[in-house]
Order: structure tokens, then C-alpha cells, then sequence
């Protein structure tokens, strides 16, 4: 649409509030405001700003002119205002009404497959998908890029082939929610594992109906009833027991069964009823990125609204592009991507993220400016000036806040213990702490210590990590940290109470943070006589000094704490070895070394509370 433009002073001056991207020239700045380019320069000029009128002006010289012809103006940033639209188009699916929604045709249901690491799942995706290839297809599958659709009685399923739970939570901590269904493979000679218990977990949180796949029936010693029995104590109760969980016994080696989940994943699907609108510009999920010697950056996305076409300018979190090429599951290439296809997608500048929301923009030049603020904005964030734009997990000091305001304040906690009896000693006690204006949510409990895993489901669901007599090793310390998920680790049961009881009353006091200084690896034992056993140690990290307090893990659990005693290198004396150097240490009472423990050093300081 032409804008009007005024060479008279008098001429009207638009009402409202009037959008101005930053680094505006006078031929942008003048017509948005009722006024020529000239009008802009000569009003600068008699300011004593030298400009024409296709140089970037400064904010001071925007406002200036903004209120000498009156008119209210905000500034943005290139490409903020784009965003802000095209943000508008995510929302679409938000606000349509539910006549409309059931006027849209429907689509393939998309299924994520979780479970165990050695439970089989990756021999049931390939058994699923190798049943669906044509019949001579050269080499079978052409091309795994990471997702594929199958056919079952005429209709399609997709499925998402993640490398697991932890790429399905990274994704949603990013705001990816491409999944519908979660197929939960459970050996059945070997019954729920803690993995199992991990990705169940990890399957609720995503608020997905769940069928499970009790795989392994060909072996021997299987025993469904067994796995059933487990999971109903996870609150996922059978069909056959009265509950609403759907559970199939079937063997991925044999294929037995296979059929029957296809079945059941077409009915939850047909009881669900999955639809989306094919019309308008494209929007989705990036499943996987990488970067192609012969074809430069390839992403692989799920179309969730609208149809994806070649030539359509595209961006993907802070990469852009026109879609050059699409190229489905089987190694073929299309012109076109119906909602809950994947496809990979050639053309971008970059290499986006797994996770990242993908949308078509009206023109390369929108694509181009909304990708540009993204880099900008991301990599202020990298730099530590927009920690406040980091979602993370919850803090125990914010609840305090949502009480204050009224609201039902709902704490969601990470629960970590170093043996089951304390775990459920643990979550019990909290349990009976909640009060009327504040609810517990456990979105996990698990034995053993705080993994990279755990730290990516509390800030996708912004929880706070508890840790009893755990500690997270130093990936997961290095996560949490940039992620901002706060950590807390307790060794005395009423502590930690006390703790989440004073949060919700607002009574925090001042805590004592404990800074790792050093770490180091056991790799050898040496006996000693009238002295005992010296750890021969590498230094995997920071420092190790000589009568610093120290905590002996194995396998994340805490099964010693005291001092160093003594600290050599080369059999001399030393004060502190720094890390890729070797040392023998000599713990203060501790003689029970094995190779492989972790001997951590540590400093506590106060934290003041603000």
C-alpha cells in the first residue's frame, strides 16, 4: 500500500503510537510520520545535524524530529517489529475457534519412541519402518534424516526418531511441542529400569497420552505381568486392570505385536483427533541440523500449520533463508510439506538448533531482518547481558512472591537421593509439607547423582533440583549454570525441609554456598605400611590443596567426607597440584579406595540474601 506524503507543515500527523525501527533514514523516517525525506533533512539541518536522506539516523535525532511534529513514536529494533508479527502467526492455532479447528482436515499423528538404552527401541523403529518400504527399493531406506511417515490400513503415522529422552526434553526446554503420542518401550525379561523411570517422567511432563510397548516377548524369562505390575506403581495403569493405558506385548526381532501398536496408535490418534489448517505460510519444529560439506546447512523440520513449498523464505531461530530444496524420509524430492510431514530442508544460512520454531515469512527481506535481531539478541544472552530473558528452573525464593500476589504458587522439584529408602523418606515428608496456598510437583525422583539429564528437565519445567547426599558431577554444575537451574544439596533430611518450608513462608536465610575448587580421578591404590592406602590420582579439574575439605564420591553418591592429609607429587610434599598433573593423596581416616572414585575439594562462603 502507497503511504501518503505531506510537503506542508500542517499536514496531519498520524495517530497512536508509530512504530520506528532504529537506524531509520529520512526516506523511512518521513512518510511514516506524514513527511517527505526533504522535510526530515531540512528540519535536521536547521538543528545543526548534517544528514541526507539515506543516512542512518541516531534515536536522539528520531525523537527530535518526532516531537517537533508531534507525533508519539516507539523504537525498535531492526527486525523486533517483523518478529512481532510473525510471532502473531504462531499464535494463530491459539485463537481459532473450535467450529473452525473442526473444519480443518486431519492429520498424522506424531509419535516420539522412548524408553531404556538396550530395551529395543531402536530394533522397533527400524522393524516398523523397513515393514513400510516398496518392494525393491534399492538399498531399502534411502536416507534416515531423523523423522519418517509409515502407512497402516491407509493412513499415516510419523514418527520422530530422537536419540532420546534427552533430545526430546532439550527440544521442549527450547519451546518445541511437536510430539502427540510417546510409545514407552519396556523390555520384558528385564522390567522398568531407571531409564525407563527417566523417560517416563520425561513423557508425563510433556502432558502426552502414553501407550506402552512391552518389547522382548521372544525371550525367555519374559514376563509382562511383571512390567505391568511396575508401571502401575507409577501411576500408568493397564486397560486390562481397569486403567487407561494402553500396553502391548510384541517382539521387535520377530515382529509379533508390531501390527497391534500401529492399531492402537491410530485409534488414540482417531480419539484424539489431530488437525491443522494446510492453508496460509508455513510454521514448525526443527527436529536436527547439521551441516553438509556438499549441500551446506541441512535442517530437518516437522511441519505443524500451513504448506511448506520450495522457493518460500523461511527462518529457523537466527537462520534464514529461501527454501532451495525439500527431501522427504525416502531420499526424494518434493515441491510441497503437508502439516506432520518431515522433510529436510536446503537453503539456509545457517545452521539452526534442534528445538528452534521454524515459520515462513512474507519476504526474504522480513526473513532477513527478524533473523539478524535473533543473532543480535542471542548473542547478547551469550555475553551475560540478558540473564534475565533466561527462563531456567524455578527458584525456592520466587515462590514466596506468588504467594504474596494471591496466586496458588506451584513449586515443581527434581528429587535426587543416594538410595530409594531415602528418596521416598524424602518426597513423603515433603509431601505432607504443602500448604493450601502452595503445591508440590515431583516432575522427577531418581536414585544415584545429578546428571546433564535432570538439570534439562528442570528448566524445561522449571523446577528446582533437590540433591540428598548426591552431587552433580561437573557437566551437570556447568549446565545448570547456563541454563539457570538452581541446585540445592542437602546431607541432613530436616535441612532440606526446613529449607522448602521456609521458601514457602518467605523465611529464607542466609545460605552457604559451596564452590568446587578440585577434582580428581582415582587411578591407582597404593598400600603402605603404618601409613595405609594413598589414592594415586589424576587431576580432572581446578586444584587440589592440601587440607581442603573434601567429599568422596562414587558412581555421584557421597560415601565419605573429611580432609586431605597428605599431598605429593613425585614423592615430595606439595601444597596444591593443578589440573593434567598427577598426585598422591592420603585421605584423613579413609582407606576403602577404588579405582575410578572421585575426590572432590571444596570451599563454603556465605551468601548474603538481597
Amino acid at each position: 500500500m502507497d503511504v501518503p506524503t505531506y510537503t506542508s507543515e500542517d499536514a496531519p500527523v498520524p495517530k497512536g503510537v508509530v512504530v520506528i525501527e532504529r537506524a531509520s533514514t529520512a526516506q523511512d523516517l518521513g512518510p511514516k510520520l506524514n513527511r517527505t525525506a526533504a522535510d526530515v533533512v531540512r528540519f535536521l539541518l536547521t538543528n545543526g545535524e548534517m544528514v541526507t536522506a539515506t543516512q542512518s539516523l541516531s534515536d536522539e535525532m528520531i525523537d527530535l524530529f518526532a516531537a517537533d511534529v508531534g507525533a508519539e513514536i516507539r523504537l525498535v529494533d531492526p527486525g523486533e517489529e517483523q518478529e512481532v508479527e510473525l510471532r502473531k502467526l504462531l499464535d494463530f492455532d491459539d485463537e481459532v475457534e473450535e467450529d473452525e479447528r473442526l473444519s480443518w482436515p486431519t492429520r498424522p499423528p506424531v509419535v516420539t519412541v522412548m524408553g531404556h538404552v538396550d530395551h529395543g527401541k531402536t530394533l522397533l523403529l527400524d522393524r516398523i519402518r523397513s515393514a513400510n518400504v516398496v518392494d525393491g527399493e534399492a538399498g531399502g531406506i534411502t536416507q534416515h534424516i531423523g523423522a519418517y511417515q509409515v502407512e497402516h490400513d491407509g493412513k499415516l503415522v510419523t514418527f520422530l526418531d530422537t536419540p532420546g529422552h534427552e533430545a526430546f526434553t532439550a527440544m521442549r526446554a527450547r519451546g518445541a511441542d511437536a510430539t502427540d503420542i510417546v510409545v514407552l518401550v519396556v523390555a520384558a525379561d528385564d522390567g522398568v529400569m531407571p531409564q525407563t523411570l527417566e523417560a517416563l517422567d520425561h513423557a508425563k511432563a510433556a502432558e502426552v497420552p502414553i501407550i506402552v510397548a512391552i518389547n522382548k516377548m521372544d525371550r525367555e524369562g519374559a514376563n509382562p505381568d511383571r512390567v505391568m505390575t511396575q508401571l502401575s506403581e507409577r501411576n500408568l495403569v493397564p486397560e486390562e486392570w481397569g486403567g487407561d493405558t494402553i500396553m502391548i506385548p510384541l517382539s521387535a526381532m520377530t515382529g509379533d505385536g508390531v501390527g497391534d501398536l500401529l492399531e492402537s496408535l491410530s485409534l488414540v490418534a482417531e480419539v484424539e483427533d489431530y488437525r491443522a489448517s494446510p492453508d496460509g505460510r508455513a510454521s514448525g519444529s526443527v527436529l536436527e541440523s547439521n551441516l553438509d560439506i556438499g549441500r551446506g546447512p541441512v535442517a530437518t523440520v516437522l511441519v505443524e500449520q500451513g504448506t511448506l513449498s520450495v522457493g518460500d523464505p523461511m527462518v529457523a531461530g537466527a537462520a534464514w533463508g529461501r527454501v532451495r530444496a525439500l527431501v522427504n524420509d525416502r531420499g526424494e524430492r518434493v515441491e510441497t510439506a503437508l502439516p506432520a510431514t518431515p522433510v529436510q530442508v536446503l537453503g539456509l544460512s545457517d545452521v539452526a538448533e534442534a528445538g528452534d520454531t521454524f515459520i515462513i515469512a512474507p519476504d526474504e527481506r522480513v526473513a532477513g531482518k527478524v533473523a539478524d535481531t535473533r543473532e543480535h539478541w542471542q548473542r547478547l544472552t551469550s555475553l551475560g547481558r540478558d540473564a534475565s530473558a533466561t527462563s531456567g528452573g524455578a527458584k525456592l525464593e520466587d515462590i514466596f512472591k506468588q504467594i504474596q500476589a494471591g496466586e496458588t504458587a506451584t513449586l515443581n522439584l527434581v528429587v535426587k537421593a543416594d538410595v530409594s529408602g531415602s528418596l521416598e523418606a524424602v518426597c513423603d515428608s515433603l509431601k505432607r509439607r504443602e500448604r493450601d496456598d502452595v503445591n508440590l510437583a515431583f516432575v522427577h525422583r531418581g536414585v544415584g547423582g545429578i546428571t546433564e539429564n535432570d538439570v534439562q528437565l528442570a528448566s524445561a519445567s522449571n523446577a528446582t533440583i533437590l540433591g540428598f547426599n548426591v552431587r552433580p558431577d561437573r557437566k551437570a554444575r556447568e549446565m545448570a549454570e547456563q541454563e539457570k537451574v538452581e541446585i540445592r544439596n542437602y546431607e541432613i533430611i530436616y535441612k532440606l525441609l526446613e529449607d522448602v518450608e521456609n521458601a514457602m513462608l518467605g523465611l529464607l536465610e542466609p545460605e552457604y554456598e559451596e564452590v568446587v575448587t578440585g577434582e580428581a580421578e582415582v587411578r591407582e591404590i597404593f598400600r603402605i605400611p603404618r601409613v595405609g592406602a594413598i589414592a594415586g590420582c589424576m587431576v580432572t579439574n581446578g586444584a587440589i590443596r592440601r587440607g581442603s575439605k573434601v567429599r568422596f564420591l562414587r558412581e555421584g553418591t557421597i560415601i565419605w567426607k573429611g580432609s586431605i592429609q597428605s599431598l605429593k607429587r613425585f614423592k615430595e610434599d606439595a601444597q596444591e597440584v593443578a589440573a593434567g598433573f598427577e598426585c598422591g593423596i592420603g585421605l584423613s581416616d579413609f582407606q576403602d579406595l577404588k579405582d575410578g572414585d572421585i575426590i572432590e575439594t571444596y570451599d563454603e562462603r556465605e551468601i548474603p540474601r538481597e
